[in-house]
């Protein structure tokens, strides 16, 4: 077990390193209102064209508007960076996921068994290294010929129009729980026999280059029993950050580091000889991410209960769940929980031991949350902080200088704004409001199932200045893009062909008009506009630093102020 503490990091970073939406793309000049190119590849739920058959667009959208001014103190993101660091913490998971399902007990004792296999084909060392170098390229060559295929078969948009679906949220908590209840012990997830048996065949009957890839098709069948979770949970997080190349860099990242080790004990020998040998932390390593694969499970189960308004997987549930699941980690790890696979534990050794006091540690550092403590490490994986039913020193935390905010709001009942914020939910409602009480809008284009969105909120919110200014200075209108349950009359609805669907509930129409009036579709998406609804300043995503965050605001009123 010398290895059992580093292995359970590394499970801990790949399962809960935060996603980093990419920006599809970000107009660098808003100065029309027309729907933006054919071209466009659009990664959130919901675009509709032809805003201005609408009441509110007629009123108040011009199309001549005035240009974005940049905020030259705030630092935006730009559409090709953003991307390319998506891509990185994309290619990053899919490392650390290759790493996990090498050191799973379907793959790890294979590797003596491959090596030696190699050696004694080839007749020489020289020839060995070459035809493992060759292993090592078709293992990659098919892992990411299948993320290419699934975006080609089902597409980026749909892959992340699905990430937001209630349905789609909720089977996938059934099949992570599934999953995990197989890394437990209960039962093997294998293809059919008959399949692996043929490729087998292919294998040992083959010579030359196609032998050696039938055989790097043999591994990464018969390893599916605990590759396939990896894989499956790798996939949907690549997939719902909308880029094309999202599946093919994570399994290439993915393929690399399973392939990675392969090689490197065909070249040097002794690195086979310093690797751990098998055994039960194996299996132990097993059992702990089948923990975590079942905390995982819990945010795409909350996601499904915000698309859907239950009103019941608030966050005190959630939390309790995390820690009781992971008090029961440590406690397997210490030797006292025991499965029936599990070989018997004489004593601890000091790496479990570390392990357990950072799983008993984590459990603990999450129990404040259960009074409203922010736990940030939890932003954006837990549900927000507005489901929670109690919060030590009150559930209202009302929002200076908003004596004359109405009581209720238009769709108020459905949603609701972050803790301690008033916000509106009807663009023509707040833009009214703004105009009585003489204050630019804030327009948060944001969504149920938005990782990035609930970060800004936990984070950056917050901050005591951002705090202030959002509150005092601007009037919030947040636009759900995502929002299914609230049908639009009929005036309001029409055919968008962006979507290439009619803009049916106020999801669809608020993504039309993101997508419309200011060339974009991500979310978050910050607006800071006038009343006439042309931005101050370039509108942005999101800014995780709050005095930057801050700068942006105040960049924004000043402008506002100065135009009056």
């Amino acid at each position: 077990m010398k290895k059992v503490l580093l292995l359970t990091i590394i499970a801990a970073l790949f399962f809960t390193l935060p996603a980093v939406k990419s920006y599809a793309w970000v107009a660098q000049d808003t100065s029309s209102v027309s729907a933006p190119p054919d071209d466009i590849q659009f990664t959130e739920v919901g675009s509709t064209a032809d805003s201005a058959a609408n009441n509110i667009v007629q009123d108040t959208v011009k199309k001549d508007t005035t240009k974005i001014t940049a905020d030259p103190t705030a630092k935006p993101v730009k559409a090709a960076e953003a991307e390319q660091l998506t891509l990185w913490e994309t290619f990053i998971k899919g490392l650390l996921g290759g790493f996990l399902a090498f050191l799973m007990p379907c793959i790890f004792p294979m590797v003596p068994l491959t090596i030696s296999y190699f050696t004694k084909r080839a007749g020489s060392r020289k020839k060995g290294i070459g035809q493992a170098l060759i292993y090592g390229a078709s293992i990659i060559v098919i892992y990411v010929v299948f993320g290419l295929l699934i975006t080609l078969i089902f597409g980026s948009g749909k892959l992340n129009e699905l990430s937001s679906s209630g349905w789609f949220n909720f089977a996938f908590f059934i099949l992570l729980v599934v999953f995990a209840i197989s890394f437990f012990g209960a039962f093997e997830i294998t293809l059919p026999s008959s399949f692996v048996n043929k490729i087998d065949q292919k294998a040992d009957n083959s010579k030359g280059l196609g032998g050696i890839f039938f055989m790097a098709a043999s591994l990464a069948l018969v390893s599916f029993s605990c590759t396939g979770p990896i894989i499956g949970t790798l996939l949907v997080e690549a997939s719902s950050k909308g880029n094309i190349l999202g599946p093919a860099i994570g399994m290439f990242g993915f393929a690399l580091a399973l392939a990675l080790p392969f090689t490197l004990s065909a070249i040097f020998p002794g690195f086979l000889n310093s690797m751990p040998k098998s055994g039960g932390w194996l299996n132990s390593l097993k059992v702990c991410l089948g923990f975590l694969e079942l905390a995982l499970a819990l945010k795409f189960l909350s996601a499904a209960d915000l698309v859907w308004h239950w009103e019941w997987f608030d966050r005190e549930i959630f939390l309790s769940l995390w820690i009781v699941l992971f008090i029961l980690m440590g406690v397997y790890i210490l030797g006292k929980l025991k499965f029936s696979h599990d070989s018997d534990l004489p004593f601890v050794s000091v790496p479990r031991l570390f392990f357990a006091i950072i799983s008993f540690a984590f459990a603990v550092y999450i129990i404040p949350g259960l009074w409203g403590a922010p736990v940030n490490i939890l932003s954006g994986i837990a549900p927000p902080l507005n489901t929670q039913d109690f919060i030590l020193g009150g559930n209202t935390a009302a929002p200076s200088g908003s004596s004359d905010f109405p009581s209720s709001v238009k769709y108020g009942d459905v949603l609701h704004p972050p803790h301690g914020f008033n916000a509106f939910f009807d663009l023509e409602e707040g833009l009214a409001y703004a105009k009585k009480a003489g204050k630019p809008v804030m327009i948060d284009f944001t969504g149920h199932a938005c990782v990035n969105c609930r970060k800004m909120e936990d984070n950056i919110w917050i901050d005591k200045e951002v705090g202030r200014l959002i509150k005092e200075e601007f009037v919030l209108i947040q636009l759900y893009v995502d929002e299914r349950s609230v049908k639009m009359p009929e005036n309001k609805v029409h055919y968008s062909s962006v979507l290439r669907k009619n803009t049916a509930d106020l999801g669809l129409w608020n993504a039309d008009f993101q997508a419309t009036k200011y060339n974009s579709n991500s979310q978050p998406f910050y607006v800071l506009a006038g009343h006439d609804l042309n931005p101050l300043v370039k509108p942005q995503g999101a800014i995780f630093d709050a005095k930057e965050y801050a700068a942006y605001l105040k960049s924004a009123l000043d402008l506002f102020k100065a135009s009056k």
